[in-house]
């Protein structure tokens, strides 16, 4: 596929958006858009700062690993609130995400962000695709993202492929931690992200859940942050899969192979239920 890219002179304005995202709820068809939206960002530091402290990371002069996708947050909600993207936003369920830092992401002032859509295909609960998002500095590019999405209710031909992360080296606790009851609230003020699953229980059971759920890009973020001795600076590629959601308020327990260029990790909560598997290793 052959993207049609456009590009933006300033970042989108998140309220507009999610009116629109709540205003779709019905599925429109079963074709992706080959546009994709390209927008120079700037790094706010009192923002930067700011999702450090929500998410665990010390100030070591570089971008947190995961914070290219706070940049390209409303640049994605652009791109999936479109009249022509098929899938009603609230809904999606987000169930891989893996990034790649091909750079030391230090000194990073200003960088411009590209995001699309991408690789349609069968599940056995609907349909999934991949969100791409890039992010390249006056040298070229820095980092990369893919983050494969659900939507239910979509019907497609041909047979569904699950793709399962499995730990291959013997893991140990390294830390736990306690997801409070409002760290949903507090991961929405820096990332922009206010899905209402993971604001309070009674927003949450609008949408099914009986309380709260942790976003899934701040447990990633908080495992990264406490992986900072394990793993590269750049050149890595870091994947998991969401399994099961932390509901808040929650406590959970992480595992990890020894530091190294490659490595797998495991988030857990009581009883030993997985709610996040994944791995580390250099870009191929």
């Amino acid at each position: 596929m052959i993207t049609d890219w456009h590009t933006l002179n300033r970042e989108p304005s998140l309220p507009g958006l999610y009116v629109q995202a709540a205003s779709r709820r019905k599925i429109t068809g079963t074709t992706l858009p080959d546009a994709g939206l390209r927008c120079w960002v700037d790094v706010d530091p009192k923002r930067l700062a700011a999702y450090r402290n929500v998410c665990g990371f010390a100030d070591n002069g570089l971008l947190p690993p995961t914070y290219p996708h706070i940049l390209a947050f409303a640049l994605q909600m652009q791109l999936l609130t479109a009249r022509d993207f098929p899938f009603p936003l609230l809904g999606l369920i987000h169930l891989s995400n893996r990034i790649r830092v091909l750079r030391p992401m230090g000194g990073v002032n200003r960088a411009r962000i590209s995001v699309q859509v991408q690789n349609l295909q069968p599940h056995a609960k609907g349909a999934t695709f991949e969100l791409l998002t890039t992010l390249d500095d006056q040298l070229g590019p820095l980092w990369e993202a893919e983050s494969r999405m659900l939507c239910r209710g979509v019907k497609l031909e041909g047979e569904p492929v699950e793709e399962v992360l499995t730990s291959m080296l013997p893991l140990s606790e390294v830390t736990r931690w306690k997801a409070p009851a409002d760290i949903g609230r507090q991961y929405a003020k820096v990332s922009g992200d206010y899905n209402p699953i993971h604001l309070s229980a009674m927003s949450a059971k609008l949408f099914g859940f009986p309380t709260a759920i942790a976003h899934g890009l701040w447990n990633k973020a908080r495992t990264l942050a406490a992986l900072t001795d394990h793993l590269p600076t750049a050149n890595v590629e870091i994947a998991v899969q969401f399994r099961k959601p932390v509901r808040l308020p929650g406590e959970v327990t992480l595992l990890a192979s020894a530091a190294g260029s490659s490595g797998d990790f495991q988030l857990l909560g009581a009883g030993d239920l997985e709610h996040m598997a994944g791995h580390w290793q250099p870009v191929t």
